[in-house]
């Protein structure tokens, strides 16, 4: 990694990016706070960055400084040379923030730009029960990534990858991006955003066994094929995108913070196309280990005695027999692993092009509960600010609302604050119903998000809910009408 830098003083026009060389005379970059050049030979595909902040030495009340408590530090232009004495804010103390005032930043700097509609147009899935988005377990049994990822590289990356590269190409091929239409877009303005939550674990795993032998044994990408953001590195290689490209870990949360920040993208005007959800492949010794220590899976699962010496073996052989969300006796998740991934473009661009269209995102909202780290809040109000915010953020009513896909990974806590996040905010409407992919797939960790998303989407193109499988004995307090039975049934989806 080489890394180039010119520093001069704060609080002037600023500039700080990463990727290429620099181009500006030092003189030139003094009237900025300072220009960071990088090329990030781990990144894939040498990433770049920018970010641009402006003067606002007339927006604040202690002009040119900035006092932070404990070590301190002063910006003054006059004092920035001269020995500083720590000082400590107490309460009462004016600080310096250096933030423009709202109205007036908008009536100077914002551009003027209608809202830009983001579409999905794609859609492309790697999943325990099918490869397809049209056919929605645990471990991938029968997966190929023939016509999708050459040899070469399916030899080497980590599987996460392999199912990232493959739903990602499978949505471009779902969405009509061919390779005629390809020469066509403007790779400037498309890019990838798909995150793992755990990235390449069996890469990272294989790496520690060849070093018991020696480094010489390792694989010479294990740090690079480790990492979260390599499989949109690779995607994005792949295709010749260079727009935005990098990737979220937000644990099962993953694939939707990457799917509203790939549609805010959109709607900033940065891209017009993006290709966004979530990868992961954790049923690996280490993997499985890891889950088992946590105390979060399923004690139906068959564990075996020494996951060192059995691989890959994690569960019992049918997992339909125990995985039940909602279940007045559920026990824990079970593990699953694949890749959910959409294409989302702008609305105009979509229609320039003639893609078919499956559905609108209309906005969203991501919050934390800030309580525990596995434990979702008793009350689950984390749950309901982020759903109240999503709404008020997407201009949508209560009411509208007639289809939940919710998270409900099983476990014991996790499904009944859930549940009554959702009847607090939409159990007034008689239409609601509720189901949960996972009953059928097992939990997806980062890639979970990505393939609901393509279940919900598909629920709005077919008119068509899928069930939730083995709910005999329903959670007490749990009004079995709004959960959706053990068979499909048909629902006018509205939001």
């Amino acid at each position: 990694m080489e890394m180039k830098s010119v520093a001069s003083p704060l609080y002037t026009r600023s500039l700080g990016f990463s990727g290429g060389a620099a181009t500006d005379s030092r003189r030139r970059l003094r009237r900025r706070a300072w220009a960071t050049c990088g090329r990030d030979s781990l990144g894939g595909g040498l990433m770049g960055s920018c970010l641009a902040l402006e003067p606002c030495e007339e927006h604040y009340s202690l002009i040119g400084r900035s006092e932070l408590f404990g070590g301190g530090f002063e910006a003054s232009r006059r004092r920035r040379r001269c020995p500083r004495t720590p000082k400590r804010a107490t309460s009462g103390q004016a600080m310096g923030v250096a933030m423009q005032p709202a109205k007036e930043s908008a009536e100077k700097k914002k551009p003027c730009m209608k809202q830009r509609r983001v579409v999905v147009t794609g859609m492309g899935v790697v999943t325990p029960l099918g490869h397809d988005a049209h056919r929605i377990a645990g471990e991938i049994k029968s997966f190929s990534t023939e016509g999708w990822v050459a040899p070469k590289f399916s030899k080497r990356m980590d599987k996460f990858m392999l199912y990232l590269l493959t739903a990602g190409k499978k949505a471009l091929a779902d969405g009509g991006i061919t390779e005629e239409v390809s020469l066509e877009l403007d790779k400037t303005k498309c890019g990838i955003l798909i995150g793992s939550a755990l990235g390449g674990m069996k890469v990272f795993s294989d790496a520690i066994e060849a070093l018991r032998i020696s480094y010489r044994k390792m694989n010479p990408f294990c740090v690079p094929f480790a990492t979260t953001n390599m499989g949109s590195a690779m995607l994005a290689i792949d295709l010749g995108w260079m727009g935005p490209n990098y990737s979220i870990s937000t644990a099962c949360a993953t694939s939707n913070s990457c799917i509203l920040n790939a549609a805010n993208i959109i709607i900033r005007g940065e891209a017009d196309v993006m290709l966004c959800g979530g990868a992961d492949a954790a049923i690996i010794p280490i993997g499985l280990a890891g889950f088992v220590a946590c105390k979060v899976l399923s004690q139906r699962t068959v564990i075996p005695p020494n996951l060192h010496a059995h691989g890959i073996l994690y569960a019992s052989i049918d997992i339909h027999a125990f995985l039940c969300d909602y279940l007045k006796d559920r026990d824990g998740l079970v593990i699953g692993e694949g890749a959910g991934v959409l294409l989302l473009e702008e609305l105009e661009h979509a229609k320039k092009r003639g893609a078919k269209i499956y559905a609108e995102f209309l906005g969203g909202s991501l919050t934390c509960d800030a309580y525990h780290t596995t434990e979702p809040h008793p009350d689950g109000m984390g749950a309901v600010i982020c759903i109240e915010k999503a709404l008020a953020q997407s201009g949508v009513a209560r009411e509208d609302v007639n289809y939940v896909n919710a998270h409900a990974t099983s476990t014991l806590s996790g499904d009944l604050r859930e549940y009554q996040a959702l009847i607090h905010c939409f159990g007034q409407n008689p239409e609601l119903r509720v189901n949960s992919t996972k009953s059928m797939i097992g939990h997806l960790l980062g890639a979970a998000g990505g393939v609901e998303a393509v279940a919900t989407i598909q629920a709005i193109r077919t008119g068509w809910v899928h069930p939730n499988i083995n709910l005999e004995n329903p959670e007490e307090g749990v009004d079995t009408k709004v959960l959706v039975g053990p068979k499909k049934e048909r629902l006018d989806v509205k939001v």
